[in-house]
């Protein structure tokens, strides 16, 4: 039996900060086989100030531009983090908002697509319920709504003294996953940092054809540094997908501390970008060649036992109109 280690292919990665790792020679031989899409990952601090947020996030973004990323993702929180409930609910917009117009016009300015991976968000329903959404935007390279996911997992979660946090006191769960959707680097499945507990959605969206997850969060320290990278890379395994997580990082008011580590795991597991401390942006390829693979030497989709313990996810909700 051929082993899946031994022809194990790690994409172009870099690092936030330091230098970049030196090729080895299996991947000397995938840059042989020609470019792949090179995706960018976002690592910010997020404040109250939200001019201050998109001066840095475009910043971001124009740099990951000009290094030939075809789709660069941000955060959770990208927007603004509020001090409290109250100034959360007080700077939130609707999607057609002026920051979100701003954001249009980067997307068509940089020719890039944005994964914009937390939006506090006024719906409709903002004059009954005075609650807000937690909102992953998708935005084409002409600054085109391509796609709006709510979070469907709302935070509510108390380690005591250390960490007491209660999102669906404010906020309102979303009630569909969205579809998978195309994209240069592949077929792209949404979700926002808490769904990242909960592998029934990345099931679901495996199932409807997704070759990238993407978990944009701004995770706690106390549960960053013990859960962190072992979920992600447990998403990635068992769905055998990409794997981009955008994070906070650092100080975003005086209440609050965010994890960092923003990474991009592979379909095997193996963490192949990763940023330091400090806002930043890590590279990576996405080789779709290499999934399809990983997916034909173990066919785990294929000897699930829906007959045993039924589908995961909500089909109905995953079927393309």
């Amino acid at each position: 039996m051929v082993r899946l280690s031994a022809v194990l292919r790690l994409p172009l990665h870099r690092f936030c900060a330091g230098p970049r790792s030196p090729l080895g020679s299996h991947q000397a031989m995938a840059a042989s086989l020609g470019p792949k899409p090179l995706v960018a990952v976002g690592q910010v601090t997020s404040t109250p100030d939200k001019e201050q947020n998109f001066s840095g996030c475009a910043a971001l973004v124009r740099a990951a531009a000009r290094r030939g990323a075809c789709l660069v993702f941000l955060p959770e929180g990208f927007d603004y983090i509020g001090r409290d409930s109250a100034q959360t609910l007080s700077l939130a917009e609707s999607l057609d908002g002026d920051l979100m117009a701003r954001y249009s016009t980067l997307a068509r300015d940089c020719g890039v697509w944005l994964s914009l991976g937390g939006f506090h968000e006024r719906r409709a329903d903002w004059p009954s319920t005075q609650r807000i959404y937690n909102c992953h935007v998708l935005l084409d390279p002409t600054g085109r709504l391509a796609a709006a996911y709510r979070k469907t997992h709302l935070c509510d979660v108390e380690l005591e003294g250390r960490v007491t946090m209660k999102e669906s006191s404010f906020t309102n769960p979303g009630t569909e996953i969205v579809p998978p959707i195309s994209t240069p680097a592949g077929m792209l499945g949404l979700s926002i940092c808490y769904d990242l507990r909960f592998p029934e959605i990345s099931l679901a969206l495996r199932h409807a054809g997704a070759e990238i997850l993407t978990y944009p969060s701004a995770f706690t320290f106390p549960t960053g540094s013990a859960h962190w990278e072992v979920l992600l890379r447990a998403r990635a395994i068992e769905t055998q997908c990409y794997v981009v997580a955008a994070a906070q990082t650092g100080r975003n008011h005086e209440g609050r501390v965010s994890y960092g580590h923003t990474l991009v795991a592979d379909p095997w597991g193996a963490v192949v970008a990763q940023c330091s401390e400090g806002p930043g942006l890590c590279y990576a390829e996405i080789d779709l060649e290499y999934l399809r693979r990983v997916r034909r030497e173990i066919p785990v989709q294929s000897h699930r036992r829906a007959d045993l313990y039924g589908t995961v996810g909500l089909q109905a909700a995953l079927s393309v109109p």
